[in-house]
């Protein structure tokens, strides 16, 4: 039985129905449920469109295989050269079940037995069409402007653990927003922006530096002040993420294109830190268009 204390904030990949478009977002588990992801993952069936990361630098097959079946929220409408704003600064958090157009009787029935005391992921357990049945209908952390219409105006004017009904093209729904927090911030840094930022001192010591990439790039070009995390080796340290680092800071991502490191970017949005910002383009461009004295491979 899912309970909000043991929530794992993740949007399956097969929930991309109710979405307004495949735009992929890396959504990895929270810390704590880093050991989930096998399980995780062997539950899930991929979908083709999510995540082809063509200048993905050579990642292991065991890594590219689970971050595929681990992607999920795509964010239709947020640029990454701005903000990404939903509207009112929420991200709630959903479960839901979903029940043919032409099974209102069993959705009313299910509703007074959420009435009458049972838990909702179990009903989605068993009666639920959506594959997120296998995740106890978890939708993950949602945003204004990623659900289609019907949907969204009823989980966000829902009252907190209160089961609502709605209709939309896929059927009867029955929802239930468990939580919700202050909407974080994703935004895109160019290099000459980032230049700038780290000829001041105090930059290196305010934000936080990650570099994704693998030992073997970093040694042949790198940044002063960023820390290597590689996104091979996230098992090692995408569970101390938080404690390594503060999520109230801002935090900074790079790569080698500026790909993986906006995986990891969006991926750091939902483990709660406050402001992410991915480096366009990589190292390859800040060397190209900020400091030619950086080797380019």
């Amino acid at each position: 039985m899912l309970r909000v204390s043991h929530l794992t904030p993740i949007a399956p990949p097969a929930l991309s129905a109710l979405r307004l478009s495949l735009s992929p977002t890396l959504n990895l588990l929270s810390p704590s449920n880093v050991h989930k992801v096998s399980t995780f993952a062997h539950s899930q069936t991929s979908l083709s469109l999510i995540f082809r990361p063509s200048s993905l630098h050579s990642p292991s097959l065991s890594v590219k295989w689970v971050l595929q079946r681990m992607v999920g929220n795509p964010c239709p409408k947020a640029s990454f050269s701005a903000e990404s704003s939903s509207g009112d600064g929420r991200e709630i958090l959903v479960q839901h079940l979903l029940v043919k157009e032409d099974n209102l009787k069993l959705l009313v029935d299910l509703q007074q037995r959420v009435s009458g005391g049972e838990d909702l992921s179990d009903l989605a357990a068993e009666y639920s069409i959506c594959p997120s049945k296998q995740e106890g209908g978890m939708l993950g952390w949602v945003r204004k402007g990623q659900m289609v219409p019907e949907f969204e105006e009823a989980a966000f004017n829902a009252s907190l653990n209160k089961v609502v009904r709605c209709k939309t093209k896929f059927g009867w729904h029955l929802l239930q927003v468990l939580s919700e927090r202050e909407e974080s911030v994703l935004q895109d840094i160019q290099p000459e922006e980032l230049h700038v930022k780290m000829q001041d001192p105090s930059f290196l010591d305010e934000a936080q530096l990650i570099d994704v990439r693998e030992p073997e790039e970093v040694a042949q070009a790198s940044l002063l002040g960023f820390q290597v995390l590689p996104l091979r080796k996230f098992g090692s340290w995408g569970p101390e993420i938080t404690t390594k680092f503060n999520p109230q800071k801002d935090t900074y991502v790079m790569c080698h294109h500026g790909v993986r490191s906006l995986q990891v970017a969006k991926w750091l949005q939902t483990q709660g830190f406050k402001r992410v910002f991915n480096v366009s383009g990589g190292i390859h461009d800040y060397a190209q268009r900020v400091d030619p004295t950086i080797p380019t491979y």
